[in-house]
């Protein structure tokens, strides 16, 4: 089959019955990216399982097209059929660019796929854009977040990139969109035996809010102690939001999951709110919630490098500040209700 010039795929990651968030925000990034080339269109691969009533969910937050291979050998997820399957459908149709989330599944198959068709790939990914050339630029954080680098594949096809969930905005649905379901045999030998042993694995949400949809994040760095983070704790809980933590913390074990991790190596957020806490604001935490809404941000350094990125900022010792300013909110938490009401929203400052 002819290439495909343009096209741009989503590898689609599903969940039990439903589609992981990261593959909708992707839709909407390739859309963007093939606005670029007259005649292109965004597609997305559905692999799986009795999935085939997703197809128009993804149709809906923006695919033209689905490629639909629907196969009991395809559930649950295991990396080399998947991979065998996928390999041989971006070879018959020979898409230009192909996307997929930085989750663990995402990462494992996208090496793996790029291996067998000896194309480049650029891993968790930050942004991608075209440039004046019409080249994908891929930008990646580096050096732990202090250089962002821009890769190019100019040569081979498909250039792949693995992109982290919460980087894009996720497309609104629109049910009236219309798109193509393309069915598809999967490419698995009828006789092959995979030195694999799939396990159907079941993850149980935490009770806390997700920390990716929290309207507000309270993050806590080194400067909180082990002896101050159930006060982070019971802050965050005051306001209605998510705890979040940078690597120090979660290393010394203050923070109960590596789900609270901010920055290049953990989660991206954008909340409406963000409350740094004894945070020194080095660059791969702040990767993570630089476009939050309203920054905040205490530390008893004066120069600290967290101030760069600041609404507001107090310097001062967390410890001593943090129990005073959880007993202010305390007494004024009718007045804190109040301005989450939609009449009264928060709005972003100017950078001090």
């Amino acid at each position: 089959m002819s290439e495909q010039l343009g096209a741009v795929w989503v590898i689609a990651e599903t969940s039990g019955s439903k589609l992981a968030a990261v593959s909708l925000e992707l839709l909407g990034k390739a859309r963007e990216l093939a606005a670029y080339k007259e005649g292109a269109f965004t597609a997305a691969v559905l692999m799986g399982s009795a999935i085939a009533s997703l197809a128009e969910e993804l149709i809906a937050h923006g695919a033209d097209r689905v490629f639909l291979l629907d196969d009991p050998r395809l559930a649950p997820y295991q990396n080399d059929l998947h991979a065998l399957a996928l390999t041989d459908l971006i070879k018959n149709h020979r898409p230009e660019t192909v996307l997929f989330g930085a989750s663990y599944r995402g990462s494992e198959l996208s090496a793996t796929v790029a291996a067998k068709l000896e194309t480049g790939l650029a891993a968790h990914c930050v942004d991608l854009r075209i440039d004046h050339r019409g080249e994908l630029v891929q930008v990646v954080p580096a050096f732990g977040g202090t250089v962002l680098g821009d890769i190019f594949c100019p040569v081979s096809r498909p250039r792949m990139a693995s992109v982290k969930p919460g980087i894009f905005p996720q497309p609104a649905r629109d049910a009236g969109r219309t798109g193509e379901v393309i069915k598809i045999t999967a490419a698995l030998p009828r006789d092959y035996q995979s030195p694999l042993k799939a396990l159907r694995v079941f993850r149980r949400q935490p009770p806390a809010l997700p920390l990716e949809k929290a309207p507000t994040v309270v993050a806590g760095g080194w400067g909180v102690g082990a002896e101050g983070w159930h006060l982070l704790e019971e802050l965050a809980g005051e306001l209605g939001g998510a705890v979040g933590c940078t690597r120090p913390a979660l290393d010394e074990g203050w923070a109960s999951s590596e789900d609270a991790l901010i920055g290049t190596s953990g989660k991206t957020v954008r909340p409406q709110v963000y409350l740094g806490i004894g945070i020194s604001g080095a660059a791969h935490h702040t990767a993570g919630m630089k476009d939050s809404g309203v920054v905040i941000n205490i530390n008893l350094d004066p120069g600290a490098p967290v101030f760069g990125v600041s609404d507001y900022g107090a310097v001062g010792d967390a410890k001593k500040i943090l129990p005073l300013l959880l007993e202010k909110i305390r007494e004024h938490k009718g007045e804190i209700n109040a301005l989450r009401k939609p009449d009264t929203p928060l709005t972003r400052r100017g950078k001090n």
